[in-house]
């Protein structure tokens, strides 16, 4: 597949952070931080279309950029050259199939990334990772933008009986179907293609979803009518300045928030449905 890199000059992780956040709204797969400069990626074809969008944002923000079209490559090669295991909290592993295992590890989730969110190194992930291993978890549940799938299969090694993850991208939702395969966990996680929509008659225990600001705040209300009664909602993807939106929605909502964790300018918070 062939990708655009799109570079952008940064002050610092922060600023890199919250553009990220930002860019998140449209196609970009990946991104990657130098000094004093964010690169980010998104399928050539995706950037045709969405270009005018992505340039008008930039522009009006006052951000400086420049483009190039990067030569056809064996992107998932490249990708799982970079991708290393990570632990969170002393208790959950996350790698890829090349790496070894770890004795004494609780909890261990093999993840082949080919390009999808939820790898555990973005921040937004492990504050996820660090609040389910805190969480009781049981009954139904749903992963929402569920990406590599990584929340999910964590959750049904929590105790979780079934979650449903669902992602808008295609790529996702594959790479989904592949590392619940690979986790030996398809007879209690069920991928699906698609958005809030599918909620529609549907119930849960508890709901994760770590996807952006602008999304929660669109699709809370349809988490929420999911959500059984005393049941948790998880979000994060949520920067330190969004929180008082998020708040304000949830509280408008019906929801009591219990609890937060914070890392490098991001949010995970936790909220109960009374």
């Amino acid at each position: 597949m062939q990708y655009v890199e799109m570079s952008l000059p940064v002050e610092g992780s922060e600023q890199a952070e919250i553009l990220m956040a930002q860019l998140s709204d449209w196609s970009f797969d990946s991104f990657s931080e130098e000094t004093g400069l964010l690169k980010a990626y998104i399928p050539a074809k995706a950037y045709a279309e969405e270009k005018d969008e992505i340039t008008a944002f930039l522009q009006e923000n006052g951000h400086a950029f420049s483009v190039e079209t990067m030569p056809d490559t064996n992107w998932n090669a490249v990708w799982e050259s970079h991708f290393e295991p990570i632990v969170v909290e002393d208790r959950c592993l996350i790698r890829a199939p090349f790496h070894p295992a770890r004795p004494g590890i609780e909890y261990e989730v093999v993840i082949m990334p080919k390009m999808s969110f939820g790898t555990g190194h973005h921040a937004t992930t492990c504050l996820m990772v660090g609040e389910m291993l805190d969480l009781p978890l049981s009954g139904c549940g749903l992963d929402m933008g569920s990406g590599t799938g990584v929340l999910a299969i964590l959750a049904v090694q929590r105790g979780a009986t079934h979650v449903d993850a669902i992602d808008i991208d295609s790529w996702a939702y594959e790479n989904c179907r592949e590392n619940i395969h690979s986790n030996g966990v398809e007879d209690r996680v069920t991928p699906y293609l698609g958005d809030a929509a599918l909620l529609a008659g549907k119930h849960y225990d508890f709901v994760l979803a770590n996807i952006n600001r602008n999304i929660l705040l669109r699709d809370m209300e349809g988490y929420v009518t999911a959500l059984n009664p005393g049941g948790v909602l998880l979000l994060s993807g949520i920067l330190e300045q969004d929180v008082p939106a998020i708040t304000a929605r949830a509280a408008a909502l019906g929801l009591e928030r219990v609890g937060n964790r914070r890392r490098d300018g991001w949010v995970a918070m936790r909220f109960v449905k009374a």
